[in-house]
């Protein structure tokens, strides 16, 4: 008689109708992070892990919790912190799924929605809390319709992140409301030291520690290659990039990050108006336009999204296969993050960064010492950049026509005015002191900018990176800004071939009176 094989959930200690879920679900066996965390939650250690992105970090807190809610359901069991709307609405996605045989009731409070209905859920005793620090503290600190007085684990997720410094008004407040006798489990791709020497939630001494080891910070099914822009055709790289990967790869989610909320809506009306359909993600959107987008992407009914660094950490969308970074992220622990988002589970993905030469060689220098990986170039053809150079410029013109600037300033300056009168402050007084900090800020960060540059070009660093063997064949002459004497393409002189629907990318079709308004405003900016 053939013996049944022991289930890999079932050794770790979790119940019979756990491990059967877990089945249902297709998960076979558990990954390394789940392996070690699971039996020392279960055992009542505090705990700190941290594994590459896409390693099933969620599932490593998310079972031993239900495990335990399971023998005591209890309301406001567990609280669940978290950075952005969109991971924390997809942590709790997973508590349902995983505990659906118990019935398991999860609340996300993390703003973007009416204040009393998020009271209203949280009065009606949720097993588990997914919450945002500063939303949840606004309701800690407005009523007194719940407690947290039968919490036994408090998650911090994405805890590099949230420890740092950035949510510590916030998290102070959540703190002297929880029980000082709790588990404390801390999670995130990227190690810290600060993580355990928090002041905010201190952590036992003797917490169960795991750190994936591996020489490098990414996965291994993960192609990272770069592409090299001038100042000026960051977006006709992009967009020629983005075309020829759609020749070969149709059915392909792809994300693009870039740096600002701004430049996040104009680079996605930018690419519609080109009939290259997608969505976008970032701050200054409703709670209701961030679900909708973030569903039309992961139910492939739109296959490119544009997102902020909101999208960079925790989501898990199986399809997605390429990332794109239209603007490099300001530190290199965001890059692993950001080109985390694909090549998830074991499966393949591909990352594009655009670097602008020679004035990021530095920061791709410095990514690829904290990844312990070498980029290698992507293939593009610089004759297609060149030919679609007029077209994407005069759309982005266009669309920054469209594009109402003061409803995002008015949005950031409401808000702002909105803290300051809770706070008892003269918002008036405050806005101005805020604009010169502003304008000081803009002053030192070109100062720390042209220093910076100047280091590394007489840097021993900057020098090699010059000298990299990938670079030596590299035309500068192309990349340095131009005069009178620009390229045709920049000239907008697109006369060695008319201008044809390129496969993937149609011609936009304008009227006469918006294009003689962009092609007077190009005129003026060239």
């Amino acid at each position: 008689m053939q013996r049944k094989e022991t289930n890999p959930f079932q050794i770790l200690g979790l119940r019979p109708w756990l491990v059967k879920q877990l089945t249902k679900l297709g998960l076979k066996g558990a990954t390394p992070i789940q392996q070690k965390c699971i039996p020392a939650i279960l055992a009542g250690q505090d705990c700190i892990g941290a594994a590459k992105t896409g390693s099933g970090k969620t599932f490593a807190f998310a079972l031993p919790i239900l495990e335990r809610l399971s023998e005591e359901p209890v309301s406001h069991f567990a609280l669940v912190l978290t950075p952005t709307h969109e991971l924390a609405y997809q942590i709790s996605e997973q508590f349902l799924v995983a505990g659906q045989a118990m019935g398991v009731r999860v609340c996300v409070v993390s703003g973007g929605t009416d204040q009393m209905v998020e009271s209203q859920k949280l009065m009606q005793r949720p097993h588990i809390v997914v919450a945002m620090p500063g939303r949840l503290a606004d309701h800690l600190t407005g009523c007194d319709t719940f407690s947290f007085d039968n919490l036994k684990y408090l998650v911090v997720d994405e805890a590099d992140r949230m420890l740092n410094g950035d949510f510590d008004e916030s998290l102070a407040i959540i703190e002297r409301c929880l029980p000082k006798k709790r588990q404390n489990l801390f999670f995130s791709a990227t190690m810290k030291d600060f993580i355990k020497e928090s002041s905010i939630f201190p952590i036992a001494s003797d917490c169960f520690e795991w750190s994936q080891d591996s020489d490098v910070a990414t996965v291994d099914t993960l192609d990272q290659r770069y592409l090299l822009c001038a100042d000026y055709d960051r977006d006709m790289v992009l967009i020629e990039a983005l075309r020829k990967y759609r020749e070969e790869n149709e059915s392909a989610n792809v994300m693009i990050f870039t740096n600002t909320k701004k430049y996040c809506q104009l680079l996605s009306m930018t690419l519609k108006n080109m009939d290259i359909d997608n969505v976008c993600l970032h701050g200054f959107m409703r709670q209701k336009e961030r679900v909708a987008a973030l569903s039309r992407f992961k139910s492939n009914q739109v296959r490119t999204l544009i997102a902020t660094d909101v999208a960079a950490r925790g989501l898990d969308i199986p399809s997605v296969e390429l990332v794109m970074n239209h603007m490099l992220p300001r530190t290199p622990k965001e890059y692993i993050h950001r080109v985390g988002r694909t090549a998830r589970a074991g499966r393949k993905g591909m990352s594009i960064s655009i670097f602008r030469f020679p004035r990021d060689l530095e920061l791709l220098g410095a990514i690829e010492e904290e990844i312990n990986t070498k980029l290698t170039e992507h293939p593009i053809d610089q004759r297609m950049v060149e030919r679609i150079f007029m077209q994407v410029n005069v759309t982005r013109r266009e669309s920054e026509m469209q594009l109402d600037n003061n409803d995002f300033d008015e949005r950031a300056q409401n808000y702002r005015r909105k803290t300051w009168i809770m706070e008892g402050k003269d918002p008036d007084q405050m806005e101005a002191l805020y604009r010169k900090k502003q304008k000081d800020k803009l002053k030192e960060i070109r100062r720390k900018r042209k220093l910076q540059q100047a280091e590394s070009a007489a840097s021993e660093e900057g020098k090699a990176l010059l000298l990299d063997e990938r670079f030596k064949s590299v035309d500068n002459g192309r990349f340095e800004k131009k005069g009178k004497g620009r390229s045709r393409a920049a000239q907008g002189d697109t006369s060695s071939k008319p201008l044809k629907r390129l496969k993937g990318i149609p011609v936009a079709k304008k009227g006469k009176g918006v294009m003689k308004k962009s092609m007077g405003k190009l005129k003026r900016d060239v």
